[in-house]
């Protein structure tokens, strides 16, 4: 699924972080140092069942010699989460791809706000834990459904690193807006989790003018169709070749069938491992990674949902 190089670890740890997730402590067999990574990056685990999932790291980027990542067991899993949680052992071995990052923190700005639904405090925890070792000012808001769902929170609550609001004991879910009307608009705005709370953190900040917002997708904001209705040519200037690609076909399939290797994973445009250069041609965006300025630009595109606006594209492929 991948000809980008893969990185051999070692299970060194697993841990029960909270009901329906644990974080998996990986490690170099040799005990070699691991690419460097930034926070708000994640890794795609190559699992033995031949599905590739990608998790964000929690850990410090300062820690270069062990990777750690939290799993919630989805009850609609296809196969990834569900076999971490229920097949994976301390001392197994697997494959990695190195770290990347679609959620990049700005360590510059003057205060930074923090929003985590459930299983989104994975990146956010190491956001706060980096900013706060540099003496940045910054607010963590963790949200969950209840409290024996949230990862890491005795913790964050124990040493007064986070405003915590738990739908079970509130009674309904959090006043975003009352808590965002509040902030300065020369913060940086981060959030992730599910995808309902993503789309009214979006919206609540168009409203209120927030221009330095982030987030981080772990599924599409919708149903994400990643076929078209006409066909059209894609142009491939480092192999040379041409491939069609029909109506009703995605382009990630159509590349593949042509014996093309391309990075991907999740096949929902939401981890970025099948961002592909744009070199002639306007492409039909899809996807939940790029922003709205990338869009625009038309440089790049993920090629497992998006598609073609005329009938020709040329990639860097």
């Amino acid at each position: 699924m991948s000809n980008t190089q893969q990185i051999t670890v070692r299970v060194q740890a697993m841990r029960f972080e909270a009901q329906g997730i644990v974080s998996v402590e990986l490690v170099s067999p040799e005990g070699a140092e691991l690419p460097a990574f930034a926070a708000g990056s994640h890794i795609d685990l190559h699992l033995p069942n031949g599905v590739v999932r990608s998790y964000s790291l929690s850990n410090s980027p300062l820690e270069r010699r062990r990777y750690v990542i939290g799993v919630l067991q989805d009850r609609n899993s296809r196969g990834g989460s569900r076999y971490v949680h229920e097949q994976l052992r301390v001392g197994s071995t697997i494959q990695i791809g190195a770290p990347r990052n679609n959620f990049p923190l700005d360590e510059t700005a003057a205060h930074t706000v923090l929003i985590a639904g459930g299983i989104g405090i994975t990146p956010i925890y190491s956001m706060l834990n980096e900013l706060r070792r540099m003496g940045k000012s910054v607010e963590l808001l963790y949200c969950a459904r209840s409290r024996k769902e949230a990862a890491f929170v005795d913790q964050l609550v124990a040493e007064g690193r986070a405003q915590t609001h738990f739908d079970q004991e509130a009674g309904g879910p959090p006043d975003l807006r009352g808590y965002l009307a509040s902030k300065s608009a020369a913060a940086h705005f981060y959030c992730c989790g599910p995808t309902p709370m993503l789309n009214a953190f979006e919206s609540i900040c168009a409203e209120l003018k927030l221009p330095n917002v982030h987030i981080e997708r772990f599924a599409p904001a919708e149903p994400v169709v990643a076929m078209q209705g006409s066909e059209y040519e894609c142009q491939l200037a480092k192999s040379q070749k041409m491939v069609m690609v029909p109506a009703g076909k995605s382009l990630l399939d159509a590349l593949l069938e042509a014996g093309i290797d391309v990075d991907h994973s999740c096949r929902e445009g939401v981890c970025g491992s099948c961002e592909t250069a744009v070199l002639d041609g306007v492409p039909e965006h899809r996807d939940g990674v790029l922003t709205k300025a990338e869009r625009e630009s038309g440089k790049t595109m993920m090629v497992c949902v998006s598609g073609c606006k005329g009938n020709r594209l040329v990639l860097d492929l």
